[in-house]
């Protein structure tokens, strides 16, 4: 989406801005992120610092949630007959787009909205997330920032002692994903602050206590399967379950062996039901439907995952700009079920020879391997186009500290690459000539800077 020059709304100097005033999500699935995301009509000054929400009249529509909604900031001082003016070419365009059978009545009375925050609401709303849950959201925020303030420890275990029931999984979770986002950012000061913060929590939140117990459940279960080593087999397994006592145990040796908990192995389970009686039969049916509680629990939670992963994929996929859309969601792309799903699409595209889809999926993968290639990589594009060796020297110059003996390794292999492809591949042949040439600069480099 192109941006727009505007002023900021406090220092007047002149930013870029992504303006929208119709998010049809109907037709472009991606606005309604770039909307509660903050991507479209939200200003980001470099100049003052300044963020926030630009007064921008909106239009939103939704088909399916049978949503229609329209926004006008009340600092513009529009008229209700200047709002209803501005309004109707965007609901006209948002209708003429519908097909007879899905104009519905809820077209003919748009809602109105006197603030932003109001109709975020009300899109949430409708996904199913109350106020409640976004009021409970905001608590838990502020609850994060007065434990980061907080001067020593003795006040944070006041603050968790008046806020304990606050510590629940939503909050766990948040914190983990900013710890995360910290590490991920380069800010390992705040990150460590943070992680002696989320230790403290560990050991004084109900909440906590019980993460703990299940991390060490699973660490004991890792180590009760390292002992069996490679010689684990559906025999041995069954004794292991037999023998563990605790069912948060059990639970952590189901998630490290689901694979293994087939049709053959309960069929022997059943089997072994039957040779006994007594008290050992009633054990181990009990421990039969343990189990098969624990494995449905795992892949009920595992194809949940899988449909939230496919809708977010197919999201990206029905993009205006699929490039733009996978770069400000790459977090997300490090889910391993995410990474399950986007492989599977890319293999069924291929088997049905969809080269239109293969293409758009063909975007994201560039877009990944982009954002997941080493710096040095970059640092070998940029002297490959290059327009001189003058050119090429300054490069390295200003990246000397990346001037090793790993990038020469990775030219070669790269080099090597090319000169594969290059019998069979056009643009292999021609950046051959532009890889040899800027390779023969990185030598010639690296003997000034041993020489010096």
């Amino acid at each position: 989406m192109p941006e727009t020059q505007i002023s900021c709304p406090r220092c007047r100097q002149i930013i870029s801005a992504n303006i929208e005033q119709l998010f049809d999500v109907t037709n472009d699935p991606a606005s309604k992120q770039r909307l509660l995301g903050r991507v479209s009509n939200y200003a980001h000054c470099p100049h003052c610092g300044f963020e926030g929400p630009l007064t921008t009249p909106m239009v939103y529509h939704d088909n399916e949630k049978e949503l229609l909604l329209t926004y006008f900031p009340s600092e513009l001082g529009l008229p209700v007959n200047e709002q209803e003016k501005m309004a109707g070419p965007l609901i006209s365009q948002v209708t003429n787009k519908l097909p007879p059978e899905k104009r519905k009545g809820y077209l003919l009375r748009p809602q109105s909205f006197l603030t932003l925050q109001s109709m975020m609401e009300k899109i949430l709303e409708k996904d199913g997330i109350t106020k409640e849950m976004l009021d409970g959201q905001q608590k838990r925020i502020n609850l994060l920032q007065r434990l980061m303030q907080a001067s020593a420890p003795d006040v944070r275990a006041t603050i968790i002692s008046q806020e304990k029931d606050l510590f629940d999984e939503a909050f766990f979770g948040m914190f983990t994903r900013l710890i995360e986002t910290a590490l991920a950012q380069g800010q390992e000061q705040t990150a460590q602050a943070m992680g002696a913060i989320q230790q403290e929590l560990l050991d004084q939140t109900d909440y906590g206590r019980k993460i703990k117990s299940q991390f060490e459940e699973m660490e004991a279960a890792v180590k009760t399967l390292q002992e069996v080593g490679q010689g684990l087999t559906r025999e041995k397994l069954l004794e292991i379950f037999i023998t563990t006592a605790s069912n948060d145990r059990l639970k952590a040796l189901v998630s490290l062996t689901r694979n293994g908990l087939d049709y053959s192995f309960f069929q022997m389970l059943t089997e072994r039901i039957e040779k006994t009686a007594g008290d050992e039969r009633k054990n181990l049916e009990a421990l039969r439907e343990t189990l098969l509680d624990f494995t449905n629990q795992m892949d009920k939670a595992m194809e949940e995952q899988m449909k939230v992963a496919d809708a977010f994929i197919e999201q990206i996929l029905a993009a205006p700009d699929i490039a733009q859309a996978t770069a400000q969601n790459l977090d997300r792309f490090n889910n391993e079920v995410i990474g399950q799903v986007f492989e599977t699409k890319l293999r069924e595209a291929s088997q049905k020879k969809d080269t239109a889809r293969m293409q758009k999926l063909q975007q994201m993968v560039a877009i990944l391997q982009q954002a997941s290639a080493p710096p040095e990589m970059e640092l070998i594009q940029q002297l490959v186009d290059a327009p001189s060796e003058a050119m090429m020297e300054e490069i390295l110059a200003d990246n000397e500290k990346m001037v090793t003996e790993e990038l020469g390794g990775m030219f070669a292999a790269l080099m090597q690459q090319v000169e594969q492809q290059a019998t069979k591949n056009p643009e292999a042949a021609e950046l051959l000539p532009k890889l040899e040439a800027a390779y023969s600069v990185v030598i010639k480099f690296q003997m000034k800077k041993k020489l010096r």
